[in-house]
């Protein structure tokens, strides 16, 4: 039996994926606004790692970051595309114990729960492999639904998610929660599941990811959103996710260190109130990119919270107002592959 380990988010990366966002995409109405983010973000990415960035428009892109990112760090992957969510569209990557060898699984996105398009962004993983650009095996799971935002890993055995997503009807309904645990365990080479029965935001139509309320960090450390204002509609919800991270344990039965993250103020856009999550950070080698939502003293808590958990980490802010336009944040348009994954010959051949 293959013996695959995920490997925590802070293990040595060799590039991130973003795709980007275009005129056939739900951001077609504030394509200007989301497109100078998605700038800000690859500029960021690219002055640290590698940047595989997918697109039906190459050339289009090349010339928005022409001056700004890394061009030699970056590697294009042309495809069409129904939208940007890369956390849940992209392959996640697992090490295969017996072979020594990273393996990306492949789940099957039905648009969280069929809620929109989604076949095209259901092949982007398999294109990248088409052009050569991973360096790893790869394994069809598109008869399981599964989404990256939906699970964390603490590198220990220990996997984290929650109840309401995992166990939307609207993803494997032919599935018993034993059966889904089973799957976890086997993919993901954990033994210890923390399934959150709380925990949503609103606008939030993932079904409640849990890379929106709690996430964990280096030294047996959880990050979780805390809702201070009794007024607010959260707050009881929330109240009870705390309790059940205060309750968690690790595989070796201890408690985990736990650091609340700031709950956003409300930021609403057409009478709908949007999903603001500091939850949503995105963690690379030696940096962590973290969603501001020009909230000076929620933005600059974030940071302090974000810091204790990543010590000698630099901590980059990046306003993410217009992400959660669309109801997701920084986390949720990317995706991280390990050291080694990603072919250093396909990013030097496209850069000659």
């Amino acid at each position: 039996m293959k013996r695959y380990i995920l490997p925590p988010e802070w293990a040595e990366q060799s590039g991130i994926q973003l795709t980007w966002p275009h005129k056939d995409t739900d951001w077609n109405y504030m394509l200007d606004e989301v497109t100078e983010c998605y700038v800000r973000i690859a500029v960021e990415i690219s002055r640290r790692e590698k940047l595989l960035i997918v697109t039906p428009h190459p050339e289009d892109v090349e010339r928005l970051l022409e001056g700004k990112a890394c061009k030699e760090r970056i590697r294009y992957v042309e495809a069409p595309t129904d939208d940007t969510w890369a956390r849940d569209h992209g392959g996640i990557t697992v090490y295969d114990g017996d072979t020594r060898k990273y393996v990306i699984l492949d789940f099957g996105f039905n648009g969280w729960g069929n809620k929109f398009r989604h076949s095209l962004d259901n092949a982007v993983t398999r294109r990248c492999f088409s052009e050569g650009v991973l360096d790893a095996g790869y394994e069809d799971n598109n008869d399981f639904i599964l989404e990256g935002g939906s699970i964390e890993c603490d590198g220990d055995s220990t996997l984290m998610t929650t109840t309401e997503c995992l166990m939307s009807q609207e993803r494997n309904p032919a599935l018993s929660r034993g059966e889904i645990e089973a799957r976890l365990k086997k993919k993901f080479g954990v033994s210890n599941i923390i399934w959150l029965e709380h925990g949503r935001l609103e606008g939030d139509d993932t079904d409640g990811h849990i890379d929106t309320l709690a996430r964990f960090a280096p030294d047996n450390t959880i990050l979780y959103v805390r809702c201070s204002d009794a007024a607010d509609t959260h707050y009881e919800e929330l109240a009870e996710m705390e309790k059940e991270i205060l309750k968690a344990r690790n595989i070796h039965g201890e408690p985990y260190r736990t650091i609340p993250l700031p709950m956003a103020d409300a930021v609403f856009a057409d009478g709908e109130r949007l999903p603001a999550t500091y939850a949503n950070f995105l963690i690379m080698n030696g940096a962590v990119l973290y969603p501001t939502y020009s909230q000076s003293e929620n933005d600059r808590d974030a940071a302090v919270a974000l810091s204790k958990a990543f010590p000698g980490y630099e901590i980059v802010g990046i306003d993410c107002l217009p992400l959660i336009k669309q109801h997701g944040s920084l986390h949720c348009i990317t995706m991280q592959y390990p050291k080694g994954v990603l072919k250093p010959a396909a990013f030097t051949k496209q850069n000659r």
